[in-house]
């Protein structure tokens, strides 16, 4: 990235063992890499960097969604996101609904912004080689989200529905604890259908529906006291 021009490079680096090299690329590019020695789960990125920013990440497979999850909640501070995932993960990102992969990570992703497979890379070219072939995502913010919803609504919306992926929907968001076909009957979506077969907008018309239920209210309440 400084070879390729980058005016500024800032690079979050876990195991301190690699600093050292880290020090040496800084040295030969002064005043364009900093070095931050943390964990990229517990650190926000936007703090150490002015816009226009992006995020560019070789992620550790285990941890990548996490951490997506993470970025995705201040995704408008990114001008984009460019991450090498697994190729399984890669395909959630894009996935359309009654596909396969389509999934609870497909819609909080497409929610807020547009994902595309760049290319793949193939487990040769990494040492050793891991098991499973990566991909290189591109993803870019849009500007509003795809339809109005609040996140947290939208999240406990789609963990109910994906939980049992297989299930009508009258079935798999009980969990919810309310009366689910009314519910249902006000975001304007079917009893019978599935989870897989909803789009991401009938997803945020469900979230608007839960969200003005007293129990959905109390429960959000009662998250926002927790974390204070």
């Amino acid at each position: 990235m400084l070879a390729s021009g980058a005016r500024r490079v800032v690079a979050i680096e876990r195991d301190r063992r690699c600093l050292a090299a880290l020090g040496e690329l800084a040295a030969a590019y002064p005043g364009r890499l900093d070095l931050v020695a943390g964990d990229a789960l517990e650190l926000d990125p936007a703090r150490f960097s002015e816009k226009p920013r992006k995020i560019v990440a070789n992620l550790p497979y285990n941890i990548a969604t996490l951490l997506l999850l993470g970025w995705l909640e201040r995704v408008g501070e990114y001008e984009s996101l460019t991450l090498m995932l697994q190729r399984e993960v890669a395909e959630r990102l894009i996935a359309s609904p009654r596909s396969k992969a389509y999934g609870r990570l497909s819609v909080l992703v497409q929610w807020v912004a547009e994902a595309r497979i760049l290319f793949d890379v193939p487990a040769r070219a990494f040492v050793p080689p891991p098991r499973v072939t990566s991909s290189l995502v591109g993803i870019r913010p849009r500007a509003e989200p795809l339809a109005p919803a609040l996140r947290p609504f939208l999240e406990r919306i789609t963990a109910s529905a994906f939980g049992q992926r297989r299930k009508m929907l009258r079935t798999s968001l009980k969990p919810l604890g309310l009366a689910v076909e009314p519910l249902l009957e006000r975001a304007g979506v079917a009893p019978t259908a599935r989870a897989e077969e909803l789009t991401v907008a009938e997803f945020c018309a469900l979230a608007r529906a839960l969200e003005g239920q007293p129990l959905a209210r109390r429960t959000t309440v009662q998250r926002r006291d927790q974390t204070r």
